[in-house]
């Protein structure tokens, strides 16, 4: 029996019809990835669920905190948790199942789970974009209109601006989502990625992927360039009336706050032009390419809890205040300890 698991498996098909009568589409897929240190991969479990681990840790301590201090319930802060909530979901929907993959080997994916895990990744991708230009629209009114801040940054407005988000991510996905459902995978149904990525898959596609490469054309155009062009419009914007008008401190934390996104949106900008760059080189094994994917995924939503989290002094702050105040808890129950050890000796009277 051939039990090589890089070789595709045909499907069923009926005694005395040929393979040239019709053309068939594969509906079930195998994730392979790292295919080049198959006998070490399940070592790979470790630093994926340790980086794992700390995305969901980090991002849901911020969340908790912006929900749970009143000073901390402002538009900037509720934008940052939107956007720490996007880096959740984009991890969330790669890395558990490749976990499952390295350390029980489930990496069988039906057609439908692998278009519903493209789906959230782009979508959850497409809103960390959109949030992070929302948070430097709010940077650009408080510190550009500082006295009709409040007056248009009202809860209403940012409901809304966060549904527009949402639509538009749902808007570009979906097309590119539905016409890859339509298409059909008849070269191979193993896929040389850890989860369905847009690329690996479009190497399955036989046929026209005319509609496929337009709309994926259309999403990196919209996306990156323009939220890239809008963002650096903003930021020199901040930059500009912030040296023009602003004086000492205020000038400070308007530059603090400003460069703490800005930094973000460098650390997300090098890691996507990384992954670009190490995917178009020929010469580059998959292995690395894979491993290019990961950081991209993984690196930005691993290090923006730290980078807000000690770059933002009301953040700061708050965990400071929040950590002593359990410490103090912690004290005060071990203190209560002792004091009950003398009635405990006397026994009841």
């Amino acid at each position: 029996m051939d039990t090589d698991l890089t070789k595709p498996i045909k499907p069923n098909m009926e005694p005395g019809i040929s393979n040239q009568s019709f053309i068939f589409s594969y509906t079930d897929f195998t994730l392979l990835g790292f295919p080049g240190i198959s006998r070490w991969r399940p070592l790979l479990a470790i630093p994926f669920f340790s980086v794992y681990l700390v995305i969901l840790i980090g991002n849901s301590l911020i969340i908790h905190l912006i929900y749970n201090e009143k000073t901390l319930h402002s538009p900037m802060y509720f934008l940052i948790s939107v956007f720490f909530a996007s880096n959740m979901g984009v991890t969330t929907a790669i890395l558990p199942k490749f976990l499952l993959d390295l350390l029980f080997q489930l990496n069988q994916v039906s057609l439908t789970g692998c278009l519903l895990q493209m789906f959230s990744i782009y979508f959850m991708s497409l809103c960390e974009s959109g949030v992070m230009l929302l948070m430097f629209l709010d940077r650009n009114i408080a510190i550009c209109r500082p006295l009709h801040y409040h007056n248009i940054m009202t809860k209403n407005f940012l409901v809304s601006l966060t549904l527009i988000v949402i639509a538009r991510s749902f808007a570009l996905v979906c097309p590119f989502v539905i016409f890859t459902s339509m298409t059909q995978f008849c070269k191979s149904n193993m896929i040389l990625h850890f989860a369905c990525e847009p690329l690996a898959i479009l190497s399955l596609v036989c046929g026209d992927t005319t509609k496929l490469e337009t709309v994926g054309l259309i999403i990196r155009i919209l996306v990156p360039v323009l939220d890239g062009i809008l963002l650096m419009i903003s930021f020199i914007s901040i930059l500009y009336t912030a040296m023009k008008s602003a004086t000492g401190k205020s000038r400070y934390k308007a530059l603090n706050t400003c460069g703490t996104h800005f930094i973000v949106a460098i650390v997300a900008s090098l890691c996507s032009l990384a992954y670009s760059s190490v995917w178009k080189m020929e010469t580059v094994s998959v292995d690395v390419k894979h491993l290019f994917t990961a950081l991209y995924i993984m690196l930005p939503a691993s290090l923006n809890p730290f980078i807000y989290g000690v770059r933002v002094s009301e953040i700061r702050k708050s965990l400071v205040k929040s950590w002593e105040k359990r410490t103090n808890y912690s004290h005060h129950e071990m203190g209560a300890i002792p004091s009950l050890i003398p009635s405990l000796k006397q026994g009841p009277k």
